[in-house]
């Protein structure tokens, strides 16, 4: 099944075309943006003129045959700022109804809050919580509090980057009258939501939307590092922010079209974006942004679906997280059986060696959901399935990771069969010492246990682990004959040996 979700926005028209899983998972397939501005329109008219109607009818028939190609069976579609504002929105929507083919409601903020929100916790780890939630979009800021378990607070402000730059900003650069009339209306709004925000005392502060994400890009080009593909779950603190800022505000239209990660065509909307976003820094305490790149359109996908994996709707902030990383292996056609086992030898080799590797439970996280997806570039070719199955996960979009933990899951996919972890790789990227000794660590245990499914008959069924100054001996309770699993972990122990410093030997030993 597949389902097309359209976000009529202030600033932008979006697309998704997602595959829905019998689970109740999806993924996203298509993706389609047109910036159409309407909210700049209507903060100018009041209404919607005639040529951008014409347009956004345009766009909407476009993203129809769009969906209808990539077999969508139904078409949700949402308006929302600038057309529940516009004086003739009713009558745009009623051209898109009858000359593009989609019926689009307009919903109100709080709708959006609550069907946002619902994409946030589906695409970001709420931990610590609760969290605060930030959706600045054209026309208006979504104000949102919660947890995993849902949504506990809502509010919506007329406090869009189009309705402010249309309404305050006058001059390019700002002006400094321009400047401060901005600050103080956003202030004036935004304080009585700042002391309500407080009472529920949040622990993490996550955005989304295109001006923020805008905005994360341009901080993590800054950074001595290269730029994540995904920016799902990037942190950036007031501290990075701050000289973006002066910046921004200090540069014309024209400057600003040549800052790395900004997008041109928001090169005039930015600066109200960037001010709104330092005066949230400002009155609700934070000190960090985490980026959500799911927002209304995947948020309408969820709503629509009824129901999802009972995962993404636990309590548990992490669940997403296992809940992602299945889905993935699931699109994969993934040796199931084999993956399972292969996580299972490799988290019980990692327990038994604790006082020897020294990792974290975090490492240990990892490890599971590096072995679940070790072999998913199978799905492509046997051969050489290491790298498929990296850029498989490179680009899976996977929920919950921050960036940084998307490379050290690639890294550990990559080299999950043989060489050793780079500085510099075609499929991760730059990593720095610290991370390759991490993957180094992690990726000599899973060898061994994808070793000992060599067969992928589930041979070895426990294994127990003594660990000694020179030696670590694994005693294998099997099933049949262990022989292709003795052979198979005994050519992959050469890391583990050379990483922990000391010899490994196997022996087997029949159950039961």
């Amino acid at each position: 099944m597949r389902i097309a979700a359209v976000d009529l926005g202030s600033n932008s028209f979006h697309l998704v075309v997602a595959e829905v899983g019998p689970d109740g998972t999806f993924a996203p397939l298509v993706r389609e943006k047109e910036m159409l501005r309407l909210g700049d329109v209507v903060s100018r008219e009041g209404r919607v003129t005639d040529e951008a109607a014409d347009a956004a009818v345009n766009t909407m028939r476009r993203f129809r045959l769009l969906a209808e190609a990539a077999g969508a069976t139904e078409v949700l579609a949402c308006a929302t700022s600038a057309l529940r504002t516009a004086a003739n929105g009713d009558k745009v929507l009623d051209r898109i109804a009858e000359e593009a083919g989609i019926d689009a409601d307009a919903i109100d903020g709080l709708e959006e809050a609550r069907l946002i929100f619902g994409a946030i916790r589906a695409a970001v780890t709420i931990d610590p919580s609760p969290a605060v939630c930030f959706d600045l979009g054209g026309g208006s800021l979504e104000i949102m509090v919660g947890d995993a378990g849902g949504l506990v607070w809502a509010a919506s402000e007329r406090l869009g980057v189009a309705r402010l730059s249309a309404q305050l900003v006058h001059s390019d650069p700002i002006s400094k009258v321009d400047c401060r009339r901005l600050h103080e209306h956003i202030v004036e709004v935004l304080a009585p939501r700042a002391v309500e925000v407080a009472a529920y005392e949040p622990k993490l502060a996550i955005g989304s939307s295109g001006t923020f994400e805008n905005l994360a890009h341009m901080v993590a080009a800054r950074r001595d590092e290269s730029v994540p593909r995904s920016l799902n779950q990037l942190t950036f603190s007031r501290a990075e922010l701050r000289p973006l800022h002066e910046e921004l505000l200090a540069s014309s239209s024209a400057q600003r079209r040549r800052f790395v990660g900004l997008d041109t065509k928001r090169a005039d909307l930015i600066v109200a974006g960037v001010e709104v976003l330092d005066v949230i820094m400002d009155l609700f305490a934070v000190d960090q942004l985490t980026i959500s790149e799911w927002a209304l359109r995947e948020g309408m996908v969820l709503d629509a679906l009824g129901r999802h994996d009972p995962e993404d709707w636990s309590d548990d902030p992490h669940a997403i997280r296992r809940s992602s990383v299945q889905a993935l292996a699931r699109r994969c056609s993934w040796p199931e059986a084999h993956s399972r086992h292969v996580a299972k030898l490799a988290l019980d080799l990692f327990d038994q060696t604790r006082e020897l590797h020294g990792c974290t439970d975090e490492d240990r996280e990892l490890l599971e959901y590096a072995a679940l997806l070790h072999d998913v570039g199978e799905h492509v070719a046997h051969d050489g399935h290491d790298r498929h199955a990296a850029y498989l996960v490179a680009h899976g979009q996977l929920r919950g990771f921050p960036p940084e933990e998307v490379v050290l899951l690639t890294a550990l996919v990559r080299w999950h069969r043989r060489g050793v972890p780079k500085a510099s790789d075609d499929l991760v990227g730059e990593l720095s010492e610290k991370q390759r000794e991490r993957v180094r660590r992690l990726a000599a245990i899973l060898r061994v246990a994808d070793g000992l499914d060599r067969s992928r008959k589930q041979v070895v069924t426990d294994l127990a682990a003594r660990v000694n100054p020179s030696m670590v001996l694994l005693r294998l309770r099997t099933v049949g004959d262990p022989e292709l699993e003795l052979w198979g972990a005994r050519r992959k122990r050469e890391l583990f040996e050379r990483v922990y410093k000391c010899d490994l030997e196997l022996t087997a030993h029949p159950a039961g």
